[in-house]
């Protein structure tokens, strides 16, 4: 008789451990042993940590290739979650098993060792047939469904009860976000005046009642500066949505503006035409909302929309400035040109209706569209394509975990009819249904690709725009996770033919384009990849996209936003067709009522919010990769994320206004908020 000793990891989260019978089989090239139950007499097994078990084996059963793991009831079913398996044999080698599952019913697991393997590298019939059942037992669960027509398919789920067990949150609770809206607004001192839900606030300044208890030095900057054109401007380049401005190297037919309109605003005595070719014009176009419906929920609260241009103007000190404003697509007289040279109100409320359109943008296409369901796609297509001995199916774990499930939540609880979209914002039923479908129908794979993103705006010049931090650090972060992606693909792929012979990562990379972007010709998502170049730079799109891009969209929404007249979610009287309509009273009865005032507060407070057990660019606890080469990747990561982090905190010391929403130590490895 030869013995093997069994070690079993239990994971530390809430319930992890089971007191369900455990049993294992060991498979070998020679042999399998026979199904042993794992317990240790007068002991509490399988709670938090590992523990060693001896299975006695008749004969030799060669090089283990295969761990069978089986749960079944001992008085009541209860889940049980897995880390990992490791196997020493009578020799002493010993070989780890990756799991990183849940066990639930009375079904069995498979496992193969935690080496990656690419689909041809696997010779053995027993191990090829495994992957196969691993791969239709997947494409069983994980199945594509569309939500809404026109959005970028999703999971086959209506709850978060329905998911998978494996990519449910470990706790429900923490993120409701009804629960965490509710929290927030007492948290905020705002729940007094839910109700008085549709009355107007008194005068601009009443808007500081629902912002006392507010303890953030950016917040309370834009408070204070939120008027000025200068910080009007910045936020187009650092804010929550960085990604709208562009050189302008031509004004649109559709806006008019002339040089007698901005002279005054001109600094170097140049005309218009000669500072849009010195590349000192800019310009924000939000076409996209054109043609949206505004939120009728509410009979008795008139909600609006407007999809305004913006030119704006670098002065000579680099500040970024706006110079004209149209509040509609359409020019003509009852579309005017609004300058810094008409009264001050009718400035500041067109400078509002662009801040609002912002806001729309921002949470539908910037944040909602362009990283959430993105990333659930690639998610999808990855459990169904990609089994768990694939390398990159090991590379991208970390980085799609709880992605699934905060997506389900939020069709669930906000984007829903009477969901929380509809009770604020003026995109809410079914505005913000209607924006995502005409997004889909632009995106382009390129746009993914954060330095083609940058330089189709005509923005990577870092001489013209010095103080464009985002993409400034977006570079460094780029940079940084596509030579992490590249380590690790030259690992396991020697040629660019090894990709092209990877049937599988092709199937992931078809099924994301045919399934999950309905198969838009207009996208550009490749049906193939035939490079290791091309495979390094769609899994950096990926780990870029679910970690960078969404904390720089993400986590200063309530630094810019809770300062309500700075980022109105709702406009409840239409854009002023004329000049000299601006007052007080028209400011006021425009803005958000306190009602939906509390409720935008309590929303930006509660996206904004960390995970309480988050896991940060660069942190993998979870070994899903044994390899030292791999492991010496990881490390390297982390240390140009380390050089990174110095280099940003260098930079914003003695900053009034820090750019941190790319500082890798804020960075989330996943969207899971």
């Amino acid at each position: 008789m030869a013995c093997y000793t069994v070690t079993v990891s239990t994971g530390s989260q809430w319930f992890a451990g089971t007191d369900n019978y455990v049993y294992i089989t060991l498979v070998g090239t020679e042999g399998s042993s026979k199904k042993t139950l794992l317990d240790t007499p007068l002991y509490n097994d399988f709670e938090r940590g590992a523990n060693s078990y001896g299975v006695s084996v008749e004969g030799n059963l060669g090089d283990i290739v295969l761990v069978k793991i089986e749960k079944k009831k001992y008085w009541v079913e209860d889940d049980w979650y897995c880390r990992y398996i490791g196997v020493k044999t009578p020799s002493n080698e010993y070989v780890e098993f990756p799991c990183y599952h849940w066990l639930v019913d009375n079904k069995e697991v498979v496992l193969r060792d935690g080496r990656a393997r690419l689909p041809q590298d696997d010779k053995i019939g027993l191990v090829k047939q495994h992957r196969q059942k691993e791969l239709n037992l997947r494409r069983e669960t994980y199945r594509w469904k569309e939500w809404q027509p026109g959005f970028p398919l999703s999971i086959d789920a209506n709850r978060h009860s329905d998911l998978p067990r494996d990519i449910q949150f470990d706790s429900e609770k923490e993120v409701d976000f009804f629960l965490n809206f509710t929290k927030a607004i007492q948290n905020l001192c705002v729940n007094k005046f839910m109700h008085m839900f549709q009355s107007s606030w008194s005068s601009i300044e009443d808007f500081e009642k629902i912002f006392l208890s507010i303890k953030n030095t950016n917040s309370e900057f834009v408070m204070q500066h939120w008027k000025e054109d200068f910080l009007f401007g910045y936020q187009f380049l650092n804010g929550c949505n960085p990604v709208m401005i562009r050189k302008c190297t031509k004004l649109p037919e559709k806006f008019p503006v002339t040089h007698e309109m901005v002279s005054v605003s001109l600094e170097r005595k140049m005309t218009l035409e000669q500072e849009i070719k010195a590349g000192n014009i800019y310009i924000v176009d939000y076409e996209a909302l054109e043609g949206i419906n505004a939120n009728n929920t509410d009979p008795s609260t008139l909600q609006c929309l407007a999809a305004p241009i913006c030119l704006l103007y670098k002065n000579t000190e680099h500040k970024i400035l706006p110079i004209a404003i149209q509040l509609g697509q359409t020019p003509g007289v009852d579309t005017p040109i609004f300058l810094p040279t008409d009264s001050s109100l009718d400035w500041l409320l067109a400078k509002m209706w662009v801040r609002s359109s912002d806001f729309q943008y921002h949470q539908m296409i910037t944040h909602l569209f362009s990283t959430h369901l993105i990333s659930e796609v690639f998610a999808i297509a990855m459990y169904r394509q990609l089994p768990a001995v694939h390398p990159v199916f090991k590379l991208l774990i970390p980085h799609v975990r709880f992605t699934i499930a905060i997506n389900t939540k939020g069709r669930e609880q906000l984007m829903c009819e009477r969901g929380i979209f509809d009770k604020a914002n003026s995109t809410g039923g079914g505005g913000h249904i209607q924006i995502v479908q005409k997004s889909l129908k632009s995106l382009t794979f390129r746009s993914l690709c954060f330095p083609d993103m940058i330089k189709s705006r005509g923005m990577d010049n870092k001489d013209e725009v010095p103080t464009y931090f985002y993409r400034d650090d977006g570079y460094n972060v780029w940079d940084a996770i596509k030579s992490f992606v590249s380590d690790v693909v030259n690992i396991y792929y020697k040629s660019d033919e090894t990709v092209q012979e990877d049937e599988e990562i092709q199937a992931f990379v078809k099924d994301v384009r045919t399934s999950g972007m309905q198969n838009c010709d207009d996208s550009e998502f490749p049906e193939s990849l035939k490079s290791r170049e091309e495979l390094t730079e769609y899994v950096t799109v990926i780990v870029f996209t679910a970690s960078a891009q969404h904390a720089a969209v993400n986590f200063g929404q309530f630094d810019w936003y809770s300062w309500v007249p700075n980022a109105p979610s709702t406009m409840r009287r239409p854009p002023p067709n004329r000049k000299g309509l601006a007052d007080v009273n028209l400011i006021i009865e425009s803005l958000p009522d306190r009602g939906r005032s509390s409720w935008h507060l309590g929303a930006v407070w509660a996206l904004s919010q960390y995970q309480e057990h988050e896991l940060f660019l660069g942190m993998y606890p979870d070994e899903h990769f044994i390899e030292k080469p791999v492991k010496a990747a990881m490390e390297k990561f982390r240390k140009q994320l380390e050089e990174i982090n110095s280099s940003i905190k260098r930079r914003n010391k003695g900053k009034k206004l820090p750019y941190n929403n790319m500082l890798p130590e804020k960075i989330p490895n996943s969207i899971a908020a």
